[in-house]
């Protein structure tokens, strides 16, 4: 039985995670779970699956649910904030981490439980986005797995299996293009909050949806897959796919591609991740690729549109605490855009010029990149 600690339970990918887990009582045990806001849903998910630890944002969240659920969850102990990440993250009895946090909370917590022997579950793009040499490195020195949750990067590695020893001539990274597709610059100028969170093809979450329509996540997913899959950004191309079918490809140095499709569904990568290396019927629909579709396209995005996919290229290409940096400003640009504080074109252009004001840091420590990450915030709250 694997047993698993699971970052962010109550969030998309968390509450995905937990049916793909009700399925299979007799391979999985949850030991670990953590939650942010959402306590209520938090109490229904520890009753259910009775970890040995349950971690809170707030302290007084901790201790209102230690005071509830301890008569009838004697065995869980409950403690909040970073330290308690770190607790959930690092307990003994985990064999997998599942970190579906959102943001730089995703990194400490990840890179604890790396030192503590831990395979990682990962569906938080800050943690090689913002920490990626970092984090790998110290992988490879404990000989610890990073299993993709992102379905592209999850679509990357299946490809991948069976062919580790093989050249990589390209990535090609699939993008649904989001609500604004065919746009020009002009056309974005005047975009509403309202319009960017209707993501054509993928229920998620606020910051992620507005990413996705600034192509902004698709950049962090380039990051990332420089970092797992260890290919140089020039050799990772990004495609428009609008039907969200082929999750993503790999040509090899003959010229072959291998492409991993399926019906948008993130309870794939979530359970081709947890089952490794076994598949798991976890009960999704079947593609009925050659009746139900009749064709499948594909166009390059144009990176003078989408400002933010070129911007996170470009700080791929200068290295150091360049992505760390990005990744933090935007993150205060994008709630900013949310509280209409500035308009949607305004998250490119503020962020294109922090950028090109960053003094950079190289060969980055945990603490560099946390400090890194603040300062960012900081400059993007003034921008």
């Amino acid at each position: 039985m694997k047993k698993i600690a699971i970052l962010g339970s109550t969030g998309s990918i968390g509450t995905q995670s937990l049916d793909v887990i009700r399925r299979f009582p007799d391979k999985f045990k949850v030991v670990s779970m953590t939650c942010g806001k959402n306590t209520e849903l938090f109490r229904k998910q520890l009753k259910e699956f009775r970890p040995l630890i349950a971690v809170t944002a707030d302290r007084d969240d901790a201790e209102v649910l230690e005071r509830e659920l301890s008569p009838e969850l004697s065995g869980t102990r409950c403690a909040w904030g970073e330290e308690g990440l770190i607790a959930a993250a690092t307990l003994a009895e985990a064999d997998i981490v599942l970190n579906s946090l959102m943001g730089m909370r995703g990194l400490v917590p990840t890179y604890h439980a790396i030192e503590s022997g831990k395979d990682i579950a990962l569906a938080n793009k800050e943690t090689l986005v913002a920490g990626g040499e970092l984090v790998m490195n110290l992988a490879g020195e404990k000989g610890v797995r990073l299993l993709p949750v992102d379905s592209e990067h999850s679509a990357i590695f299946q490809c991948l299996e069976g062919n580790r020893d093989k050249k990589i001539r390209r990535i090609l990274l699939t993008a649904s293009g989001g609500p604004f597709r065919g746009y020009t610059y002009e056309d974005l100028e005047g975009v509403t909050a309202a319009q960017a969170l209707k993501h054509p093809n993928w229920s998620m979450g606020k910051k992620i949806t507005i990413d996705s329509a600034t192509m902004m996540n698709k950049g962090l997913e380039v990051i990332e897959a420089r970092w797992l899959f260890d290919v140089p950004s020039e050799d990772i191309q990004v495609l428009v796919h609008p039907q969200s079918i082929v999750h993503s490809a790999v040509e090899f140095e003959d010229t072959s591609i291998l492409a991993q499709m399926g019906l948008p569904d993130m309870r794939v990568p979530i359970s081709v991740a947890l089952g490794y290396p076994d598949r798991l019927d976890f009960g999704g629909r079947s593609l009925n690729l050659f009746t139900d579709f009749k064709a499948l396209t594909f166009e390059e995005p144009d990176p003078e549109v989408f400002r933010c996919l070129k911007l996170a290229f470009e700080a791929l290409k200068e290295g150091g605490s360049y992505t760390a940096y990005m990744n933090g400003a935007n993150e205060i640009l994008v709630e900013r855009f949310l509280r209409g504080e500035i308009s949607f074109t305004d998250i490119g252009e503020k962020l294109e010029k922090l950028l090109e004001n960053h003094d950079p840091i190289y060969n980055l420590s945990l603490d560099n990149v946390v400090e890194t990450d603040r300062l960012s915030r900081e400059d993007a709250k003034r921008a």
